[in-house]
């Protein structure tokens, strides 16, 4: 492992990386309840696609943790299996085959823009202060994300969102797990975020946010057969077909590319340049996991944000990757165990990886305006807009619009005006 990985050189230990890998797994196993949930509306089985799910990420997570050598996991993405399910099948009528095969094209895509390294370039041509705020923005969504899988922030007809209350027992459950977790923190303790975890999981079974009902300790994976490569190539070639593939595309790669330089960022792998070592083959990892992923019957693989819980807790190589894609092994036979975790217990790991996340905003030009603006504008759109891609299209694209208007053209390269152009033509289509 030492040889292989290169653990002293990256500053960590075996301990720690099995730590990091088993807290990011902690983090996003919920993608292994909630994904079936969102796809089973498009009318496929939630039992397969359970299956599919785990499969699936532990591909990816393998590839990346073998290949890229860098601490990240791969899941189906939320958001884009939301598109799968709700805007593909239910909105536009087409049947989930035609969905699935839409994903599988993208994944194909992917493979031969990696391959071509277009998708590192454009890695490369983001702006150093964008690349920080892109840290910045995810640590905020990644707190959001918590906060409302606990209750602590929730819908409000009046204001889209509001303060939760504490007489909801997971949101009293993740305010008493971050106090722990804080003060384990502020004690040093080694592997505070998954104690804390596993610490609030078992404070939930009293207060009845953990259930035990009908608990078992292992379970057979279900099937795949019934969504394993179910494909419609019938109207691949139609203008419909056309807009879901740029949809999937679009919203996968600035999710992915988000994810990489705010995670790297955190690890503090970033290199002097702002580019990200191996980032070529942790991009082969994503789509290698779309590929596949569409085999076995899911959405669109992507890197999780999630992954940051892992590297602040020391994860820093692909062993915390490997030991994530165990516990994806794991899960497929101890699913029951896993999924006992609720929401609430894993909300305090997220909130404070939110906060460490959030220390490159004062290497931000904040006091040069076209450099203060387009950072703002990321960090606030990708909690505001949901949306870690969202984020980057109005910063990067505000970025080129004021150096542009403020005759500094010279900052900008001719790659950065082709994919801002890009973006604003996403604005009116």
């Amino acid at each position: 492992m030492e040889k292989f990985f290169q653990l002293k050189a990256n500053n960590t230990t075996v301990r720690t990386e099995v730590i990091a890998g088993i807290t990011t797994f902690l983090t996003m196993a919920y993608i292994l309840a909630v994904n079936p949930g969102i796809l089973s509306a498009a009318g496929m089985p939630a039992d397969s696609v359970f299956t599919a799910t785990a499969v699936a990420s532990l591909i990816a997570t393998l590839v990346m943790a073998l290949f890229a050598k860098l601490p990240f996991a791969l899941a189906p993405g939320m958001g884009l299996n939301a598109f799968f399910a709700f805007a593909v099948v239910l909105g536009m009528g087409y049947s989930w085959q035609f969905a699935l095969t839409a994903v599988f094209l993208e994944g194909i895509i992917f493979i031969v823009l990696t391959f071509l390294n277009i998708r590192e370039a454009i890695i490369n041509l983001i702006p150093m202060n964008i690349k920080r705020a892109i840290s910045v923005g995810i640590g905020l969504f990644i707190a959001f994300i918590g906060m409302q899988n606990a209750g602590i922030i929730v819908n409000n007809d009046a204001t889209l969102v509001g303060l939760g209350s504490l007489a909801n027992p997971a949101a009293l459950l993740a305010v008493i797990g971050l106090i722990i977790t804080g003060v384990m923190i502020a004690y040093k303790v080694k592997g505070a975020l998954l104690w804390g975890i596993l610490i609030s999981t078992v404070v939930g079974i009293p207060m009845g946010v953990t259930s035990l009902e009908g608990f078992k300790l292992m379970a057979a994976p279900p099937s795949l057969g019934p969504i394993l490569f179910k494909f419609d190539f019938a109207n691949i070639f139609s203008f419909d077909m056309l807009i879901v593939l740029f949809t999937f595309l679009f919203v996968d790669m600035f999710d992915t590319v988000g994810t990489l330089i705010g995670v790297s960022t955190k690890a503090g792998i970033l290199q002097a340049d702002g580019s990200i070592p191996r980032a070529k083959q942790a991009l082969f990892a994503d789509a290698v996991g779309t590929t596949v992923g569409a085999m076995l019957g899911t959405s669109t693989v992507t890197t999780y944000v999630e992954s940051a819980a892992g590297v602040e807790e020391g994860g820093r190589t692909g062993l915390t990757a490997l030991v994530t894609a165990a516990m994806f092994f794991l899960a497929l036979f101890f699913s029951p165990v896993f999924l006992l975790v609720p929401g609430a217990a894993t909300a305090p790991a997220l909130i404070l990886v939110g906060v460490f996340m959030m220390s490159p905003v004062k290497e931000i030009e904040f006091t040069e305006i076209t450099e203060a603006v387009p950072a703002f504008l990321a960090i606030v759109m990708m909690p505001l807009a949901y949306s870690i891609a969202e984020g980057i299209v109005w910063g990067l694209t505000s970025w080129v619009i004021l150096k542009v208007l403020s005759g500094r053209t010279k900052e900008v390269g001719i790659a950065t005006y082709i994919v801002a152009a890009v973006f604003i033509l996403k604005f009116f289509l």
